[in-house]
């Protein structure tokens, strides 16, 4: 694996303005808020956290689907932040995006070999379109499914084929980098493997780097080299997946881990579940200092004055004051 980051996120900022009316005082949600990470390539990066945390607004500002209010975003040495036109569509064939939802990512009226046939069109791949349809086959047989599904529609196919569907659509431009947007919450748990083991053996075969989103911290771990947990729009703990699965070190990761459940009742007994108390703050009122002082057992009046910065632990980094030589 190579040393060198192939994404670089810097202090990343994305807000979105939802004040309802035109005398009515400014609101804005900050659904991201200030977030850093690195991807190398041929990595994984796992984000988790709870719903409405900013995850996949994450996700969708790096690929840029939304504009970010701040902050620096740089893939394989070029800074992409504030590209536009042709670049933006350059950088589109390199980061590509698999999408939650794998009823409502396919368009209805097309049929399999259309869908996956558009990017390269548009792109410009390939000369002629029996070069295209011959890709479509090779990109349904490396995902699973079989070369005659071409001429079908999507209302044909189950959902664990669709989402295959949406995977075979993100690698027809041989991209770089895919953000994976939750792309198994969707699924029944036997598919939920099925699928966590395809994207595997993909980026084995092809090289590739992946920013996996998903709420279940134990299927993260399965398939990430490194994990981010995020909080309120910001990132509370990034390390190696094994470092921070077996021995967290913020509050809030700590709490997120205790609640994956045990398959042995036994073990299950002696666990200790940590519940948190309260309500996730708005993001729109968020905390002046930590996004998660509202909530932990350990919090200070530093806590709620103060934002911690990001803090070197071995090989993570975690944003809380307890880790402050």
């Amino acid at each position: 694996m190579s040393t060198e980051a192939l994404l670089k996120v810097k202090d990343l900022k994305t807000y979105f303005d939802v004040t309802k009316g035109l005398f009515s005082p400014k609101q804005i949600v900050k659904a991201v808020d200030g977030v850093s990470f690195e991807v190398k390539e041929n990595e994984t990066f796992g984000l988790v956290g709870e719903s409405g945390c900013g995850k996949s607004t994450l996700g969708r500002t790096i690929v840029k689907l939304y504009e970010p209010e701040s902050g620096e975003i740089d893939f394989n040495g070029q800074s992409i932040a504030t590209i536009k036109g042709k670049a933006l569509k350059n950088y589109h064939k390199e980061m590509q995006m698999i999408f939650q939802d794998p009823y409502a990512s396919l368009d209805p009226r097309m049929t399999v070999g259309e869908i996956i046939k558009e990017p390269m069109i548009i792109h410009k791949i390939y000369d002629s379109d029996k070069e295209r349809e011959e890709r479509v086959v090779e990109l349904l047989k490396i995902v699973g499914l079989k070369p005659d599904h071409i001429r079908r529609y999507p209302a044909e196919f189950s959902g664990g084929q669709r989402q295959r569907i949406g995977i075979a659509r993100a690698l027809a431009v041989d991209p770089k980098f895919i953000v994976c947007d939750e792309p198994i919450s969707a699924l029944d748990v036997s598919i939920q493997a099925q699928v966590i083991n395809l994207l595997k053996n993909i980026q084995k075969e092809m090289g590739l780097s992946y920013i996996f989103i998903a709420h279940d911290l134990s299927m993260v771990k399965h398939i990430s080299d490194k994990i981010g947990v995020m909080y309120l729009g910001s990132m509370m703990e990034i390390g190696p997946s094994n470092d921070v699965y077996h021995r967290p070190l913020h509050p809030y990761t700590v709490a997120l881990l205790s609640a994956i459940p045990i398959p042995d009742p036994e073990v299950a007994k002696k666990k200790q579940r940590i519940i948190l108390q309260g309500e996730i703050p708005s993001p729109i009122n968020s905390p002046k200092g930590c996004a998660f002082c509202t909530r932990c057992q350990q919090a200070t009046e530093r806590c709620r004055s103060e934002r911690p910065k990001p803090i070197k632990v071995g090989e993570r980094y975690v944003s809380c004051f307890l880790y402050e030589k």
